[in-house]
């Protein structure tokens, strides 16, 4: 067969629309390579001019006859990508030499076999454009498409598709490092796309978000591993560090019906947000109720700035005592909404604000009101005291909080005094020191800052030693529960954090107080404040009104 002859068959097999019969283009190549005389073809590809003068490629060699060979052909090609494709045709020792006629036909082979590795070259590097992440990730689109051409070849039903997000990763960074963090997760990944294997797929959605679709048979090795799994991330060494994630599941049926990819990954986000907030649970499976859930997060979210709008939120006030004087000394104001003549109640709203940024809209709009409320019973000479206003955590992201809130504050004409901002722990390193930076800038303009909920967060001894609070409130659970509770982990507990805030100055206050006996132990503690449903539950404005004028709660022996 002549040259032509091969050539033409060889290229009708490259460029079919089937896949390619490799087995086929070799048997061609090497006949036509045979014919001249031809030793050794190699493809060289750099991707970049720098990378070509540092002779770093990867190398591909087309056809090789294990012959010694001299080089009697190159050819060099710039792509739109700007990688250099190189091709070289060795011609074997001691053979005849080609006619100016046979050059010319090797050399109109070889750029096409140039032409057809750089074609190849931007293919893959479109295919890598599409379906990879700027980490190496396969991304979203991959996980897309893989969704719907299961759909398409009926192997989707009966399987099972997941949607994980790393737990506390930020801490895994802050301990080893970004870029061991990096490899930890790469590492961490590569596990997992090894059970899984050929028959399904997993990407990164984003940041520490990852989806999988999987065999129901493995299944159970992917739960194991995602409930926590040791990463070696020091080769040497051998140093591990545990990574863990909070995972949504979701089984999909025989008879399940896929009509768009969000059948699916709403039920896995919805199935992992829960397992997110939960707290207790790291692996949730969907049910039904979760679709209820979003329903109503995403309706609470639609009428929040109409609620805004019209003041449907009301301030409520819980009186803060003193528990040997009965003196209500401060006040916490607390959000309630009114909604249809009817009071939504807080955990109906406050952790779907707390998703997303309108519950610091909430925040500042509690704060305006609450400073309304002042500067109204200052005007009209009421006793005033000290009003606490909650900060989400949320709010950490805003780097103008502190003029914010002085602004709101000063706008009402109120005294600083009169002002209390609560704060919960933070959880990561950057909110951290934002909240520092925070709670310096209220205490240089002479406004009071608590830290809510103290001994809750995993950061309690620094947050203290590091950050000025005016007042640390208890939290409830760790409260005496009576005053026999003398030698209880409790009792020792409380003792030594109300021993602690007095030791360094601060005001310490007991939330959640509700008997007699509390109180008995409070005392014996040496803890003057209390707040809880013993004196009174939150109150609206105008009953508050009425406590702040009798000044005072009975107090008893």
């Amino acid at each position: 067969m002549n040259f032509h002859a091969l050539f033409e068959k060889m290229l009708k097999e490259l460029n079919s629309m089937k896949k390619i019969d490799f087995s086929l283009v070799k048997e061609e190549l090497e006949s036509i390579c045979d014919m001249f005389r031809i030793s050794k073809i190699a493809t060289k590809t750099y991707q970049n001019a720098k990378l070509e003068e540092l002779g770093k490629a990867d190398v591909i060699i087309s056809y090789d006859s294990g012959e010694e060979g001299t080089v009697a052909l190159s050819s060099r090609i710039v792509t739109d990508m700007l990688n250099i494709i190189t091709c070289e045709v060795h011609i074997r020792n001691g053979a005849e030499p080609w006619s100016s006629e046979e050059a010319e036909t090797v050399s109109f082979f070889l750029d096409t076999v140039t032409v057809y590795v750089s074609r190849n070259r931007i293919q893959e590097a479109a295919k890598r454009f599409a379906f990879f992440d700027d980490d190496g990730y396969h991304n979203f689109r991959y996980f897309v498409r893989y969704l719907q051409r299961a759909d398409i070849e009926g192997k989707l039903t009966g399987r099972a598709a997941l949607h994980f997000n790393l737990r506390h990763f930020a801490l895994v960074n802050k301990q080893i490092g970004r870029s061991l963090g990096s490899m930890v997760m790469h590492s961490f990944f590569s596990a997992l796309e090894e059970m899984i294997s050929e028959k399904g797929a997993i990407c990164r959605i984003g940041g520490d978000n990852f989806a999988i679709i999987c065999d129901r048979e493995c299944l159970n090795d992917v739960l194991g591993y995602l409930s926590g799994a040791a990463v070696v991330y020091d080769v040497h060494s051998g140093d591990r560090i545990m990574v863990s994630a909070s995972v949504g599941v979701f089984l999909i049926p025989d008879d399940f019906v896929m009509e768009d990819v969000g059948d699916i990954l709403d039920k896995i986000i919805a199935a992992s947000t829960a397992a997110k907030v939960n707290g207790k649970q790291n692996i949730v499976f969907f049910s039904n109720e979760m679709l209820a859930e979003k329903d109503k997060v995403m309706r609470i979210q639609h009428l929040f700035p109409k609620a805004i709008e019209k003041e449907e939120y009301h301030v409520f006030y819980q009186p803060k005592v003193n528990i040997n004087t009965g003196e209500i000394v401060g006040a916490e104001a607390l959000c309630r909404w009114f909604r249809d003549g009817k009071i939504v109640p807080p955990l109906e709203f406050i952790p779907i604000l707390e998703q997303g940024l309108e519950i610091c809209k909430l925040d500042f709009y509690m704060l305006d009101h609450v400073c309304r409320d002042i500067r109204r019973w200052l005007d009209e000479g009421r006793k005033v005291v000290r009003v606490s206003v909650n900060l989400s955590r949320k709010h950490m992201v805003d780097i103008d909080l502190l003029e914010h809130l002085l602004e709101i504050v000063d706008r009402n004409n109120v005294p600083h005094e009169y002002v209390e901002i609560e704060l919960t722990e933070t959880t990561t390193d950057v909110e951290f020191l934002d909240l520092k930076r925070v709670v310096n800038g209220l205490r240089q303009a002479g406004i009071c800052t608590s830290v809510d909920d103290f001994g809750m967060g995993y950061s309690s001894l620094n947050l203290i030693k590091e950050i000025p609070w005016d007042v640390m409130k208890v939290d409830k659970n760790f409260l005496p529960e009576d005053e026999n509770s003398e030698g209880s982990i409790k009792d020792v507990m409380f003792h030594y954090v109300v021993g602690m805030a007095r030791a360094m100055g601060l005001e310490c206050i007991a939330e959640g107080v509700e008997t007699q006996a509390q109180v008995r132990a409070l005392r014996n503690n040496k803890c003057d404040l209390a707040q809880g449903f013993l004196y009174d539950k939150p109150l609206p404005v105008d009953e508050f009104e009425k406590r702040l004028d009798i000044g005072r709660y009975e107090v008893e022996d």
